[in-house]
């Protein structure tokens, strides 16, 4: 298989309150809760993370949850706006119901490039999108309660990224990481790859005059593109460095291995692979059950323990 990017890896976002953002991504969205860990960088605080059954790339949504300290975010230019997620057709009603019952904030559905969406925002602010394909995703979803499988998401659909001027950012996503642009509505370009049928569309909304984003609190952080192992990572580094931009090391992130590097528009963009998985230290029917330490930190696990918010 060539050295391609595999759409979407994980996307990253900040929430306020731990226990908040468990309830709501596992109780009302219906998700599987992959992984407790922390941050690698700051062990006071969780990384959660939510997918499907075995937190297959393209499914897995992230969080740092830095609690009440944490000053509200702002959507903006040089950032990622928008999580879309997939979903099957006719479930958008329940959906709306849902939202209704549980006090979601929401817009009523509409549509943009032949699609029906529902609009959405989690306790934080975060904006996602269920988006109905208009071919059918054969992802297998993970069923939880009554988000059966006749409704609940299939992984992700697309992220929207906003930006003052897309050209910088299309040429990465064309000329590195093979994708195309199939479709334009108005000031929104859509780009996709079809080294991969599904979480493979990127969306460029250009808006001149918007003002910088402020990155905290109900804002995504980074998107994370997917490649299969090491050798493709270090193959698309060699592109990113030769194009010009900074792009970090190689960093062991435990469950996949990471570069970070910033786009021309201002977004955050990271490489990470498929190797080695979720169940590198746990059991996939674990998954999610017990608090799980890089090594560095278990010499700190009784401290660490000790400050992080109980979520049962």
């Amino acid at each position: 298989m060539e050295n391609r990017i595999q759409g979407i890896h994980h996307i990253t976002a900040i929430a306020g309150d731990a226990k908040r953002n468990f309830d709501f991504y596992t109780k009302t969205m219906g998700l599987r809760f992959i992984k407790r860990t922390v941050n690698f960088d700051d062990p006071q605080t969780y990384h959660f993370y939510f997918g499907d059954e075995q937190g297959t790339p393209g499914s897995i949504l992230t969080f740092f949850p830095w609690g009440s300290a944490v000053r509200q975010g702002r959507r903006g230019a040089g950032m990622a706006t928008e999580i879309g997620y997939s979903v099957p057709e006719g479930s958008l009603d329940f959906w709306v119901k849902r939202f209704e019952d549980h006090n979601v904030i929401y817009n009523k559905p509409a549509e943009k490039f032949g699609e029906k969406y529902l609009t959405f925002l989690d306790p934080d602010g975060l904006k996602l999108e269920l988006i109905v394909p208009s071919s059918t995703d054969e992802r297998k979803p993970f069923e939880s309660g009554d988000v059966t499988a006749g409704v609940a998401t299939r992984g992700f659909y697309n992220s929207t990224l906003t930006l003052n001027n897309i050209e910088g950012t299309a040429r990465v996503l064309t000329d590195i990481f093979g994708y195309k642009q199939i479709a334009k509505e108005g000031n929104r370009f859509r780009y996709a790859t079809d080294a991969i049928g599904t979480a493979n569309i990127i969306d460029l909304v250009e808006l001149p005059t918007e003002q910088r984003g402020l990155g905290a609190n109900g804002t995504i952080h980074h998107v994370a593109f997917r490649v299969k192992d090491d050798a493709a990572q270090m193959d698309i580094r060699k592109k990113i460095v030769e194009a010009g931009l900074n792009i970090t090391p190689q960093i062991d992130r435990n469950y996949f291995h990471s570069l970070y590097f910033r786009e021309p528009g201002g977004v955050l963009f990271e490489i990470a692979t498929d190797n080695p998985g979720f169940t590198v230290d746990e059991p996939l029917e674990e998954l999610g059950k017990n608090l799980k330490l890089p090594a560095q930190y278990e010499p700190m696990r009784k401290k660490i323990e000790a400050h992080l918010a109980p979520l049962d």
